[in-house]
């Protein structure tokens, strides 16, 4: 089974430089190859394999010394996951790979073999690059595969390193009705469970874009290229960060206590990208972070030997009466709460449509995804 445990990274004022070359080598060096496909293909109709970019990395390191100065596996990885990102388009059909800028928030470099790890020194070896100071909070047994190091843009360091425990994946738990969790998403509450708790939206961006909005007027005010300008972007991007970590940490407390009370967890899969088109609700939509959450939902189940379970998107969960199976029609997105003419049950609108989820989840024919 891989697991990946990340790292906090200390590297001095030499290891940064090195570090930093190594993730421009590494940019450079994916953008080059992209561009040589993208050539080869409309000029010759020749599609260049990860061997073919390799095998000219050489002639790059002639033309660019530099370049000899990094590591050579981290520019070989640069084109294998060129490669991988060509397979996951054709295999999609969207997202054609673009050329990486080095204004990304988060860069990256991988090493895949040839580091070493010593948690009784806090020790991270790396090629080309030494001895570096990281803290090792938790330790890990199994044969390492590859790490990556990234830099976030507040400056700080982490490496992250795929470990294959050789453990088997756990068989999934049996699982019941009663041991069945529905789970209804929205954005006044963040989930409604079919238990009938609803988990409110804390909303970490809206109760942060008021300082947001003072720290972005700081940075446009500033002389470009100035160095309090790089001080401004320096404090917007902490809050940002800040924003993020909360979010992480909220979405990670409640997946885990929802996979580790029931064996089995029903969604409902969403559109999020459809649905961030609504320019009303777009802002709202990515702070909820509702594919992030599903995401995270999906490997802990696996982790844990719990299934997750998916319905459509089109599933009419809060117009169908979870008792008499009554469908109201005329239900409009306004009202939270409707009463069923049939059988006179009064149905808040979202605790309705998580039983109704978690229903349809149990029948075969309704489910699109089973994890």
């Amino acid at each position: 089974m891989l697991q990946a445990y990340k790292y906090r990274m200390y590297p001095n004022r030499e290891q940064v430089a090195s570090l930093m070359q190594h993730i421009h080598a590494c940019r450079f060096v994916y953008n080059s190859s992209l561009e040589q496909k993208i050539r080869a293909y409309e000029q010759e109709g020749q599609k260049l394999s990860c061997f073919d970019l390799n095998a000219r990395l050489p002639a790059l390191k002639e033309e660019h010394p530099w370049l000899k100065e990094v590591n050579s596996q981290s520019l070989q990885s640069a084109n294998k996951n060129l490669d991988n990102a060509f397979t996951r388009f054709f295999r999609e059909k969207k997202g054609f790979p673009r050329f990486k800028s080095k204004k990304n928030p988060v860069q990256s470099f991988q090493v895949p073999q040839h580091y070493a790890v010593d948690f009784e020194r806090n020790r991270i070896k790396l090629p080309k690059l030494g001895e570096i100071t990281a803290v090792f909070h938790r330790t890990f047994t199994g044969t390492m595969k590859y790490a990556t190091v990234s830099v976030t843009s507040t400056g700080k360091w982490f490496v992250s390193i795929l470990v294959d425990d050789g453990a088997a994946t756990p068989e999934p738990t049996p699982f019941t009705l009663a041991t069945t969790l529905g789970i209804d998403v929205g954005l006044t509450d963040f989930a409604t469970l079919s238990t009938g708790e609803k988990v409110e939206n804390p909303r970490y961006l809206k109760k942060s874009l008021k300082r947001l909005k003072v720290l972005q007027r700081r940075v446009s005010r500033k002389k470009k290229g100035s160095k309090n300008r790089k001080k401004a972007i320096q404090k917007l991007a902490r809050c940002y960060e800040k924003v993020a970590n909360q979010r992480n940490d909220f979405l990670h407390n409640l997946s885990f206590r929802v996979v580790s009370e029931n064996q089995a967890i029903a969604v409902e899969s969403l559109n999020v990208a459809g649905m961030q088109k609504n320019h009303c609700l777009a802002q709202s939509i990515s702070d909820v972070s509702w594919g992030t959450f599903f995401t995270i939902l999906e490997y802990k189940c696996l982790k844990y030997g719990k299934t997750l379970l998916k319905i459509g998107q089109f599933e009419p969960s809060s117009k169908i009466c979870n008792c008499c199976g009554y469908m109201n029609r005329n239900l409009k997105l306004s009202d939270r709460e409707w009463t069923c003419p049939d059988c006179g049950i009064v149905h808040d609108r979202d605790i309705n449509a998580a039983i109704n989820i978690k229903k349809f989840a149990l029948q075969d024919q309704n489910l699109v995804g089973v994890v």
